[in-house]
């Protein structure tokens, strides 16, 4: 069969599975919607929250980046897997044994103010719009190429099948299709991982496949070919790293500290009975999660080498098939800038931004882009988010497999697409309308605002998708910087400070929230030709500017409660409960 009735196959047969599943698991009241009734086993929940936590940055843009920056991807590989560590450690059981449904629940009653958890309502909507927008990017990418309809259009199918499940099973649903969808996303990307492995190694486990030698029998270790095929095109070495000390570490604390303050993963501990059945589930998230984020790697070389191993200076009109077909998404381009008819692919911007195509073809057969091109040598664009979608393809492996990468992509985008729409949906439902503007709204109404929220979310996430601010990695390292320097602190204070107050919190989310905000916004949107490590305040770049978000919350926080009142005694009783090992297998009933 071709491609696309592969595609056909594998997509329609893990979309019927996760509409299946969402009918079977439908919620019935606000406890299944928001939580799934706090039931749900460790093993199932380890998988579920795997799912949710990895996302379409996770699948098709992190190797993809990783190809393209090489050592300077370490930052994704350490900042999001020590940021998972982080949470199950630091977070996960004290949250679960204090018993509300969401974040801005927390924090509301930690802190004992309506302000605070309207303060946390509005970091959770910044923060879960950010994160969602790049999910429907990803399903965008996915449909375009492997349905052969515009990006556009792919996001609308996305948006119609996550509004299925999410609004029909909130919570109880999505935990048990998040668990399918694990399924199929670990499936899509170990498998070409294996092929590819044992194809240009001998050994068919990535990992080892990454670190081996080729099985060409030159005795060259693949990481050796590759950084001579990088410094042949003027590229930096792979081993090697462009990124500044500083700034590499600042990127990787804001993905690390952002996780631990992601509303959608930190949710996924109240669906568990007790708290040891959080730490459980924790572990059991963290070895799901792995399998992947070790395989990632070994993918980007992979496809690195194979790219250029086939594509820079061959002929146009010669260039592998699958150059052609991408073409069609508008996420590769080429433009014969010296006029000899050969693809030459360096270091740099091959156009003025991104390419933007005109009917019709060049005179070597390629389609015209429009805009300027730049200076620089380099006449191949490549969007990092095809890597690991195309990867299959430019290794040659059968139809079936590149049908069966896409299904992947699409479980890791809509799995996580769904939990950061239950983390709006219940931030609008339950923190806002049942908690501040109506306390006495009725169980069976709250559901329906649920419902409609989410609904609307769909509406803003699918926007967002059609017109994403960036690559799926980069937008979602946005949202982690927004999260770190928003809820992280407000958290990890609301814990282990019996002194933290009120007004220190809010003031904290406030300060850190505005600075890393505007910071993001005034590089990328409002001057992004400052956009560049001359520029950047202390050579911070936006993605890594999270973290000194995050230390100016603490300072405010720590300096505007040391002037205000103490919280009342019974607050402090409350921090002192939720820490006191007593009870350690117990948790609060998980109520409204």
């Amino acid at each position: 069969m071709t491609v696309a009735a592969w595609t056909f196959v594998m997509v329609g047969l893990s979309f019927a599975l996760y509409i299946a599943v969402a009918i079977w698991t439908r919620a019935g009241s606000t406890g299944e919607f928001y939580v799934a009734g706090g039931r749900v086993p460790p093993v199932v929940n380890g998988m579920a929250t795997a799912a949710d936590w990895m996302s379409a940055a996770s699948f098709i843009s992190m190797a993809g980046i990783i190809s393209f920056s090489g050592r300077d991807g370490s930052r994704y590989l350490m900042g999001w897997t020590g940021g998972y560590v982080l949470l199950a450690l630091l977070l996960a059981p004290y949250l679960r044994k204090f018993g509300k449904y969401t974040v801005p629940d927390f924090v509301g009653d930690r802190y004992g103010s309506d302000v605070a958890r309207l303060v946390a309502v509005v970091c959770a909507l910044f923060v879960s719009f950010t994160y969602v927008a790049g999910q429907m990017r990803g399903v965008g990418i996915v449909f375009s190429q492997f349905l052969g309809v515009p990006i556009d259009v792919g996001v609308i199918i996305g948006m119609g099948i996550v509004f299925f499940y999410a609004v029909l099973g909130g919570m109880k649903g999505i935990t048990y299709t998040q668990v399918a969808q694990y399924c199929v996303l670990i499936f899509a990307y170990m498998v070409p991982a294996f092929f590819i492995a044992f194809q240009m190694t001998g050994n068919p486990i990535p990992q080892l496949g990454l670190g081996g030698t080729l099985s060409d029998g030159s005795g060259v270790h693949l990481l050796e070919r590759l950084d001579a095929l990088s410094t042949d095109l003027g590229f930096t070495r792979y081993t090697d790293g462009r990124l500044g000390t500083f700034d590499l570490f600042c990127i990787t604390t804001a993905l690390m500290v952002g996780t631990a303050g992601l509303p959608h993963v930190i949710v996924r501990f109240y669906t568990v009975p007790k708290v040891a059945a959080a730490r459980i589930s924790a572990g059991w998230a963290l070895v799901f999660i792995a399998i992947l984020y070790t395989t990632a790697p070994a993918i980007a070389a992979f496809v690195r080498t194979n790219l250029l191993q086939t594509v820079p200076g061959r002929p146009y009109a010669t260039a592998p098939a699958w150059l052609h077909e991408w073409e069609s998404t508008n996420l590769i381009a080429w433009t014969d800038k010296n006029g000899d008819g050969l693809i030459d692919f360096t270091d740099g911007p091959a156009f003025a931004g991104k390419p933007a195509f005109a009917d019709g073809r060049g005179p070597h057969g390629e389609r015209v882009v429009t805009n300027v091109p730049t200076d620089n040598a380099n006449e191949l664009y490549i969007d990092r988010d095809i890597m690991v979608l195309a990867n299959p393809q430019i290794a040659r492996l059968p139809n079936w497999v590149v049908g069966l990468v896409a299904a992947g992509g699409l479980a890791a985008a809509l799995s996580t697409a769904a939990g950061l729409l239950l983390v709006i949906s219940t931030s609008v439902a339950h923190d806002l309308c049942k908690k501040v503007i109506a306390p006495q709204i009725s169980e069976r109404r709250e559901l329906v605002i649920a419902r409609v929220a989410a609904g609307v979310a769909v509406c803003v996430a699918g926007y967002f998708g059609i017109h994403p601010p960036g690559f799926v990695a980069e937008v979602v390292a946005f949202a982690f910087g927004l999260a770190a320097s928003s809820f992280f602190p407000a958290i990890i204070l609301g814990i282990f400070s019996r002194r933290m107050n009120v007004f220190g919190a809010v003031s904290g989310m406030i300060v850190g929230l505005s600075f890393t905000a505007g910071y993001i916004v005034y590089f990328k949107f409002v001057h992004p030709e400052l956009n560049d490590a001359a520029h950047w305040w202390w050579g911070v770049s936006p993605e890594g500017i999270g973290t000194i978000g995050m230390l100016f919350n603490l300072a405010a926080a720590v300096l505007v409660a040391s002037v205000t009142p103490a919280p009342p005694e019974a607050i402090r009783r409350l921090v002192e409960d939720i820490r006191v090992p007593r009870g350690a297998g117990e948790a609060h009933e998980v109520s409204a």
